[in-house]
């Protein structure tokens, strides 16, 4: 019986990232959303909100169990400290829940499991558990653009949020497999896909 290939995907913001991903769902992979599994742990109640008004108190919440999440943001990102007390707190739960979707995949006989994973090069936790890394890359100037027309950010805000990732040097150093999207269509994309993992259908 073959077995699941865990594949970790990752990629600076506005590379394209989360489309390689929606078209490795397409081909039949178990895609694993580690930014979609945070948004769950800091929704209204979520399991992280406590721990997150202890560690930073009340200003960042609009009412109790509900987050202000820009205040928190703006507030990691003008502070290193904070930003790991809020990953120490965070990493753990999303981990735990990404292992039992894993396992979920798994036990279903996903071919391949995706596991889109923003900080994949930053956090040592990743890499030992995945057999592949795949990076989704494109240049700087294409991630401001991008990120700009999407989120209506300037570029300095978009610089910001890239300066708080590794860097693209670092992220290709870490990739087995690597897709350049600075202008892909979705059947370029497809094709690349199909040529890295045939045992993928589309």
């Amino acid at each position: 019986m073959q077995t699941t290939l865990r594949l970790g995907v990752t990629g600076g913001i506005g590379s394209g990232k989360s489309t390689v991903c929606r078209q490795l769902s397409g081909m039949g992979a178990s895609v694993i959303d580690a930014d979609a599994i945070s948004r769950a742990c800091t929704a209204v109640n979520g399991p992280a909100l406590p721990a997150i008004a202890q560690a930073f108190g009340d200003a960042v919440f609009q009412a109790p169990g509900v987050l202000d999440r820009d205040r928190l943001r703006d507030m990691v990102f003008d502070d290193p400290k904070a930003r790991e007390r809020l990953q120490a707190l965070l990493h753990p739960m999303i981990a735990a829940e990404i292992e039992r979707q894993a396992e979920q995949a798994i036990a279903c006989s996903a071919p391949c499991i995706a596991f889109d994973i923003p900080l994949l090069v930053e956090s040592a936790r990743w890499r030992p558990i995945l057999h592949r890394v795949l990076v989704v890359d494109c240049s700087p100037a294409t991630q401001i653009h991008r990120v700009g027309q999407r989120s209506g950010l300037d570029a300095l805000s978009v610089q910001k949020i890239m300066s708080n990732q590794s860097s693209r040097a670092a992220r290709l150093q870490c990739a087995d497999f690597v897709i350049f999207n600075e202008s892909l269509s979705i059947d370029e994309i497809d094709a690349q896909l199909s040529a890295m993992f045939p045992f993928l259908e589309i």
